[in-house]
């Protein structure tokens, strides 16, 4: 059965996650975190896709971008996973993959789940019990949105910058969001879509990602359809 192909709109931000085969570690040393930062860096900028927020653990990735073309971030997943395998296997001496096959993504609405992914994204290492705040946490964008590290990675989504019009303040209003936990709902949304290749937002942005793609948007129901009343006659006219 052929592979669903993946929705891609340009302009519209994307939540993605990276997981290595079959849970294993992706990440060994410092050098491994900050070579795939730097590629990361590099390709986002060769391929038109701005990051807003990631985080890098142990044995998965998080991003959330905006494309400027349609295929600038599946492109840019191709070339930053295999210059990383490369690197990877050429210096741990290994051959073989290191991800597990197809990135997840989904297409994500700005003004309902933007902040929500930068903070569900943020927010993995607490939730792994990793450390007890985002800032604790070394590989993260929440230096940069949070506190106002530099970090030439990282490009301001809008909804980020309404938070506030000048950047001190800014800051502030986004750290006062982490001192909620974030909805458990508002996290299984997040991750049912991402891992489902769908749309995450309102039925009004579904309806509007499914008419620019003429195709379905949201995950089908289980198990077989319905019978129609004339297909029910048919089959036991037979």
């Amino acid at each position: 059965m052929p592979r669903r192909a993946r929705l891609s709109v340009a302009g519209v931000p994307w939540h993605i996650i990276q997981r290595g085969n079959n849970r294993a570690v992706c990440f060994h040393a410092e050098g491994d975190y900050r070579r795939y930062l730097d590629d990361l860096a590099e390709q986002s900028k060769r391929f038109g896709c701005a990051i807003h927020a990631y985080v890098l653990m142990t044995n998965h990735v998080h991003l959330l971008l905006t494309p400027q073309e349609k295929d600038s971030a599946g492109l840019l997943m191709k070339h930053l996973g295999q210059r990383y395998v490369q690197y990877i296997n050429r210096t741990y001496r290994r051959s073989g993959t290191l991800w597990e096959g197809r990135f997840r993504s989904c297409l994500t609405q700005s003004e309902q789940y933007v902040l929500a992914c930068y903070r569900y994204i943020e927010l993995n290492p607490a939730r792994a019990a990793m450390v007890r705040h985002p800032r604790d946490y070394r590989w993260s964008s929440f230096h940069a949105n949070g506190d106002g590290k530099q970090d030439a990675l990282v490009t301001p989504h809008e909804q980020y910058l309404g938070l506030a019009r000048n950047a001190e303040e800014r800051r502030a209003n986004y750290r006062a969001l982490f001192k909620a936990h974030l909805d458990p709902e508002v996290i299984t949304r997040i991750r049912t879509a991402t891992n489902g290749n769908v749309v995450l937002g309102n039925k009004r942005f579904e309806e509007q990602i499914a008419k620019m793609l003429k195709r379905r948007v949201v995950l089908g129901k289980a198990g077989r359809p319905k019978r129609t009343e004339n297909q029910t006659e048919g089959r036991a006219s037979l």
